[in-house]
């Protein structure tokens, strides 16, 4: 049956005994200290592996000591603690019961203050299926506990449970229970799954992928074959950048959960499993690659790189000073490199001068962004401070600027006149270009801009008719 209420079954000498991944809260811990582990030091994957030999218990133990979690900050399932509370204001037992680690089981649950038992695996046992029903019923007695869990591997301790209640399980799952507990109760506290993936993929991040369609405009080379090639670029990089962010939530978890904003991503906030993502940032890095080896090895080869250094960026690139924002705007640059690669158009130096500058000044405005909305002496996971947002201010407008010059000087060179009809019109450019980037750095200065300058330009009113601007003068100067 379904029923979100709380609990009917007598509390006389029954236990309620409560899950802990995907139950009390609303990750997996075993993936919760994997990416932990990760994100404090790449290479804990060796030591990891090692402990992996001994058993899954030995795992989590060394998972637990290479990547701690901090109690507060993970994502707790509230209608699961408040059918605990329920349960104790009517004077019933509690425990805490999971297979995860015995020590962070113990550091949750004195964080909660919810349960008079706690047990986890030991670095030996695994305390799961089979193993966790032998325990509950050598420690409460058969039929004298009620469990909360999760998972099929919990069957055999329903069975044996005085009640079974299950939360956020198949409607097959659901079914089992309820032929083969005495009594049960189906909590839904999370929502459809689709949502938070394509929120976790961010399709609107794509936009920056238009990048690769710049070469073939630049050098008006607008044949069919150079348009697939370049939407084929498109496709390529967009999935290979979903695995990336993917990957990087996963590193990020703990940082995203004290950010006013990215604490709400699917991840972070437990509304889509860690383990999706575990297991579809490889699997849309494959796909990504498969495509692009339709194009050529050259673009293979560049997308190679830029996965290299956006995985680099998210293990520790991204904490170190000043770095972060110049690969920053190599990963924006490395976009137009792509795009000449798939189709084979050679690449002008005044392109790539004024992309590094711009992207140089849209990387420091995003650091600015992230500073002026953490509201902190120093921002999570970087290696910035509030004292630092002048100089950062100070790169961005400078960079902005310089792009513009290079923009300016490139108007009068020869290859402008043989690809343009009436050049003039393209000074235009450079005004509006002056124009936006001063207006971009006042609001983030002023605190309205969105973490990413991109994303904010693609939703304001004004960016958007700068956009239009600058191609009315493109046009122009073709006539």
């Amino acid at each position: 049956m379904d029923d979100t209420r709380g609990l009917s079954i007598s509390v006389d000498g029954i236990t309620l005994v409560v899950d802990l991944d995907d139950t009390l809260v609303h990750t997996d811990m075993l993936l919760e200290t994997f990416w932990a582990a990760l994100s404090v030091r790449w290479m804990n994957i060796v030591p990891a592996t090692r402990a992996l030999i001994k058993g899954k218990a030995a795992f989590k133990r060394e998972l637990e000591q290479l990547g701690p979690i901090d109690p507060n900050l993970l994502p707790y399932n509230q209608e699961v603690i408040r059918h605990i509370k329920e349960w104790r204001n009517r004077g019933g037992r509690t425990a805490l019961v999971s297979a995860s680690d015995q020590r962070l089981v113990s550091q949750i649950a004195t964080y909660l203050d919810l349960f008079d038992d706690v047990c986890g695996s030991d670095g030996v046992r695994n305390l799961k299926g089979p193993n966790k029903a032998a325990y509950l019923n050598e420690t409460y007695g058969k039929g004298c506990f009620v469990y909360i869990g999760d998972a099929e591997a919990d069957l055999d301790i329903w069975r044996d449970s005085a009640c079974a209640v299950t939360v956020d399980v198949s409607p097959s799952l659901a079914a089992r229970v309820d032929d083969q507990a005495p009594q049960s109760t189906h909590l839904k506290t999370r929502e459809g799954r689709v949502k938070p993936l394509l929120k976790a993929m961010r399709p609107h991040q794509w936009l920056k992928n238009v990048l690769v369609f710049l070469p073939m405009l630049a050098a008006h080379q607008f044949t069919a074959l150079t348009i697939g090639q370049s939407l084929l670029a498109f496709v390529v990089f967009s999935l290979v950048a979903s695995s990336v962010y993917l990957l990087n939530d996963l590193l990020d978890l703990a940082a995203d959960r004290v950010h006013p904003r990215k604490k709400r991503r699917p991840f972070a906030s437990g509304t889509l499993p860690l383990m999706w993502g575990t297991i579809l940032a490889p699997a849309l890095l494959v796909v990504g690659f498969g495509l692009a080896l339709f194009l050529n090895i050259q673009f293979v080869g560049v997308m190679l790189f830029y996965y290299a250094v956006t995985t680099a960026y998210s293990f520790f690139l991204k904490r170190a000073l000043i770095v972060d924002i110049c690969t920053l705007a190599g990963l924006y640059t490395l976009r137009i490199i792509a795009g000449a690669a798939a189709t084979g158009i050679p690449l002008s130096v005044w392109l790539l001068a004024f992309s590094m500058f711009f992207f140089l000044s849209l990387a420091a405005m995003k650091r600015q962004a992230e500073l002026k909305r953490q509201g902190q002496r120093k921002a999570h996971g970087r290696s910035y401070e509030i004292d630092d947002l002048p100089l950062i201010a100070n790169m961005a407008v400078s960079s902005g600027y310089v792009s513009v010059l290079v923009m300016a000087l490139y108007l009068n060179t020869d290859a402008v006149a043989g690809l343009y009809a009436n050049p003039t019109p393209l000074w235009g450019i450079c005004l509006v270009l002056l124009y936006w980037l001063s207006r971009m750095v006042m609001i983030s200065h002023r605190g309205w801009m969105h973490d990413d300058p991109v994303v904010f330009a693609a939703r304001d009113r004004i960016s958007i008719i700068c956009a239009l601007c600058i191609f009315g003068f493109a046009i122009a100067g073709t006539v």
